[in-house]
This record gives C-alpha cells, sequence and structure tokens, in this order.
C-alpha cells in the first residue's frame, strides 16, 4: 500500500549535515532541517527525531491532530531542556515536517520552512506553509513573488522548534486516494530546484528512486544547502 524513498545529503557548500529524517513505514515520516550551524543545529534535528520516534513506539491507540501535535510541542520541550542542560546550545533550533498515514487518512504537523506537498492527479500542491519572514510579507502583499524569491532575509524564520516555551504548531489532514504521491523536503530542495522540475521528477515511471532523483537535482542546481528528502507513494490495497 505505501512505497517510500529517503535521502538526505550534505550538498556541496556546507561542512555538515543538520538534517534529520525518520521513516516508520508505512504510517510516519518526518523531516527536520536544524538550525543554527555552529550552535549545534544538528542536535537540535536529531532530539527531536529521536523524541518523536520514542513516543510513537509507546503509542498503541490511533492519532488524531491533537495528538501529532502534541508529538511536536514534546519534542519543543527536549530540545529547550537539553539547551539547559547545555547552555553552549543556546539558539539551535529545527523545523519539523511530520505525516502520518493511518486508515486511509493522511494527518500532518507542521513548523518552519521544510514543506509537505500532495501530487494527485497531474496537480501539485503545497499543503504546509512557510514560517518565513518573507512569507509574511508576501501573504499581506508588501512584496511581490518575484521580490520574495531574491529577498536577502528569505530564509529567515518567524516560527521553529526548540526556541520558544510555546511553540504554534499548524496541523490538518486529507483523505488519501490511489496514486497519491507525498513530498516531505528540506528547503535544501526547494530553494535548488523548481516545483515543475519536482514534479517531473515525482511522476516520471522510469524514475527507480526519486528521492535519490532530487538530491542530484538540488545538487545541480548549486547544492548550497543540506538536502533532504522522503516520497511516499500511497497505492491501492
Amino acid at each position: 500500500m505505501i512505497d517510500f524513498f529517503q535521502m538526505s545529503d550534505i550538498g556541496l557548500q556546507r561542512s555538515l549535515n543538520e538534517d534529520s529524517l525518520l521513516c516508520r513505514p508505512p504510517s510516519d515520516f518526518i523531516v527536520a532541517d536544524g538550525m543554527g550551524g555552529h550552535v549545534a543545529g544538528e542536535v537540535a534535528s536529531h532530539i527531536f527525531t529521536s523524541t518523536v520516534n520514542r513516543l510513537l513506539s509507546k503509542e498503541t491507540g490511533s492519532l488524531d491532530q491533537d495528538g501529532i501535535r502534541g508529538m511536536v510541542i514534546s519534542g519543543n520541550r527536549a530540545i529547550l531542556d537539553s539547551i539547559r542542560s547545555h547552555p553552549e546550545h543556546q539558539g539551535m533550533g529545527t523545523t519539523a515536517t511530520c505525516l502520518h498515514i493511518e486508515g486511509g487518512r493522511a494527518l500532518w504537523a507542521h513548523v518552519g520552512d521544510s514543506r509537505l506537498y500532495l501530487i494527485r492527479n497531474g496537480e501539485m500542491r503545497q499543503i504546509t506553509q512557510d514560517h518565513t519572514y518573507v512569507n509574511d510579507l508576501l501573504a499581506s502583499g508588501s512584496i511581490t513573488q518575484l521580490e520574495a524569491e531574491n529577498h536577502p532575509k528569505r530564509n529567515m524564520l518567524v516560527r521553529a522548534v526548540g526556541v520558544d516555551e510555546y511553540v504554534q504548531v499548524d496541523t490538518g489532514e486529507f483523505t488519501l486516494q490511489p496514486g497519491d504521491i507525498m513530498l516531505l523536503c528540506s528547503d535544501g530542495l526547494t530553494n535548488m530546484v523548481t516545483e515543475e522540475a519536482i514534479q517531473t521528477v515525482l511522476e516520471a515511471r522510469n524514475c527507480h528512486d526519486p528521492a535519490a532523483s532530487l538530491v542530484e537535482c538540488a545538487k545541480a542546481g548549486g547544492g548550497t544547502d543540506n538536502i533532504s528528502v522522503i516520497v511516499v507513494k500511497y497505492n491501492e490495497e
């Protein structure tokens, strides 16, 4: 019913991969893009995925939006607890884009500027909203799409996990249809590859590993950041 592909790559210009992935097929998939550079972004993303993995291992019932939101909040708390024990890591944090598949439904939770896309019937749609300064300007009509793409602060987050005691988590759900393709990715992909090119790779019948192919596309485009990709394909029973 579920096919999935995953890859995380350091890219061409970074000395450290701060991204963390979690794949627990057939139900749970997470991309976390750590921030902080020398302030241990890779620690934050790893704490987050490890915390959620532990919680999922203990989960015995069905998850709803409140349940998946609660796991993100627990990850936030775990990062803050780590910072209290290691004050030299003050300033670290992570994005979090989580997908949970259960009973023909897809539930998601999201903080930051990693993304979840849904490709259905030849249309690719971004499910999550980027929590960035520039996206807020764009939503208010203060700048144009072209200005947003070239804005010097386009990667500045206004919301992340592990930064504040309270984290606002976006959640949602949708009913799955056979043939649906879901993409979770860090901005190391979307800053390097157009959505049109991403869709072409995901829908290519002769592409045996779309995650690896998308990583190579990002590196061909410059590979300026870490690149992390999870592709989930939902098929007939």
